[in-house]
């Protein structure tokens, strides 16, 4: 949790008004368990939405990740329904498949670094660009994978978004004091 892409999109979601938790999938830094191939992991996620649920109940939440954690976190969030909007940084275009975020009906915020080695922006581009109007490209120009450099980019785009941006219409509805997030 100390990635300063993570902890800096979590930033960028407080001013937007949204309540943030970042954690750890299993058997990364200091949380128990290992790898699980995604398996896990996506379970690691659903425990989050359901540990935030007990503390804020029936509110809707925004789900999202970096690199791994951005396809896991897609992938939970495109069906929960407590999920209204996801982010997805730094997002590992050649390992995963992302079609069927053609048939979320949330939006959906990707932000990519120009030389992400996992992925240029154009590559992304050219996969999630044709996915549906509710998908929103971003490019970080000069960023790689990390966004070493250019968080404040990174950030800018997050706050738009959800300040004035599809994931803030996401939010219309929702009081400020009930949104919640999960990075």
């Amino acid at each position: 949790m100390h990635t300063k892409a993570v902890y800096r999109a979590g930033q960028a979601l407080n001013d937007a008004g949204l309540r943030t938790l970042r954690f750890n999938f299993r058997g990364v830094g200091f949380s128990t368990g290992s790898y699980d191939e995604g398996i896990g992991e996506e379970e690691d996620v659903r425990a989050a939405l359901d540990w935030l649920d007990l503390g804020l109940p029936e509110r809707p939440v925004v789900v999202g990740g970096l690199s791994f954690g951005s396809m896991v976190g897609l992938k939970v969030g495109v069906d929960d329904p407590r999920v209204v909007a996801l982010v997805a940084l730094g997002t590992p275009i050649h390992v995963y498949d992302y079609t069927y975020l053609a048939e979320a009906q949330k939006p959906v915020l990707v932000v990519q670094g120009e030389h992400d080695e996992h992925g240029s922006a154009r590559e992304v581009e050219r996969v999630m660009g044709g996915l549906g109007d509710h998908v929103t490209m971003r490019s970080v120009e000069g960023a790689g994978h990390l966004f070493e450099d250019h968080i404040e980019e990174l950030q800018g785009f997050i706050r738009e978004f959800f300040i004035s941006g599809p994931g803030g219409k996401a939010l219309e509805s929702v009081r400020p004091e009930s949104r919640g997030t999960i990075l």
